[in-house]
């Protein structure tokens, strides 16, 4: 009985000291996702809108002058950028982004699968090391550390090398699979076309054939902008997928540490019950052993 006392005690102190630490990752985490929801939270209006005037271009034929980003050719070879975390004890997130990474090349891009045409681009280390046992994917890590460095500057180096391949038709299409963050308790595994770039739909119906099409007017020079304009939109929207990433990884690890306090409460309530009991067991127990040697002695 001593030795069972003993183990409940050691249970309680061990699970107290776990709950300190899921304490203080709560507040951290929260205070780094005060600052991340800021920046995504200003930059998911802005980045929303470039993109829509720049499929309205595209839709409009002045497409042809953006130095090929909205080539839509036979997909042969496929690249999917992955965005994950560089550290676990975040519930389901990267979880989440390894099975929405498998789904979408078991309904998309099978063909190019099963062919080992298919490459992916890693952001953060987790996703990285879910997927690399798969042996006919190729890997790009140079960008894997990217989220201990983040800026936009960082953001822009891994899009221009992700659009200048593109473009040099390394790849026919790709995909971006990323978090988006609702708030601190949703996030929405999310797949996006990256490139090519997805034209407004044209689809002839009576509405869309009464609507104004959009006329952009360009100066000075319509070629010059539109070269300058589209790589910067297409940067500014990947920077978007990182910030909307990394919001949603302190959001979700904020959330799983919350629960696991709360487990952890439950968890001392339910031993400290379990002790009282053995303890209260070992004093009847002790009490009876008193009695009976009175008894024996009287007798």
């Amino acid at each position: 009985m001593p030795g069972q006392l003993k183990e409940v005690r050691d249970r309680i102190a061990s699970v107290k000291s776990t709950q300190q630490i899921t304490k203080a990752m709560k507040l951290v985490a929260a205070s780094k996702l005060r600052k991340a929801q800021d920046r995504i939270v200003q930059m998911r209006p802005y980045s929303a809108k470039l993109y829509d005037m720049l499929r309205n271009i595209m839709a409009g034929g002045e497409g042809n002058l953006s130095a090929g980003y909205g080539a839509a050719r036979p997909i042969q070879n496929v690249l999917i950028v992955v965005i994950s975390s560089d550290r676990g004890l975040c519930g389901g997130f990267n979880a989440n982004m390894v099975k929405l990474f498998k789904s979408t090349v078991e309904q998309k891009y099978k063909q190019a699968h099963q062919s080992g045409n298919i490459t992916v681009l890693s952001v953060g280390k987790k996703a990285y090391e879910a997927l690399k046992k798969d042996k006919s994917l190729h890997f790009i890590t140079n960008h894997i550390d990217l989220f201990s460095r983040l800026s936009f500057e960082e953001a822009m180096q891994a899009s221009e090398q992700i659009m200048k391949e593109f473009v040099d038709k390394k790849y026919d299409a790709v995909e971006v699979i990323y978090n988006q963050f609702k708030n601190q308790i949703t996030q929405l595994p999310t797949v996006e076309q990256f490139l090519p770039i997805e034209k407004l739909d044209t689809a002839s119906t009576p509405e869309k054939e009464n609507a104004a099409r959009p006329d952009f007017i360009f100066l000075p020079n319509q070629e010059n902008i539109i070269a300058e304009l589209v790589p910067k939109i297409l940067k500014t929207r990947f920077y978007r997928f990182l910030l909307d990433s990394n919001a949603s990884e302190h959001g979700a690890r904020m959330t799983s540490m919350d629960n696991a306090t709360n487990n952890a409460e439950d968890l001392l309530v339910a031993l400290n019950i379990s002790y009282n009991r053995a303890r209260q067991a070992a004093i009847t127990t002790e009490l009876s052993e008193i009695v009976s040697g009175a008894a024996a002695l009287q007798g």
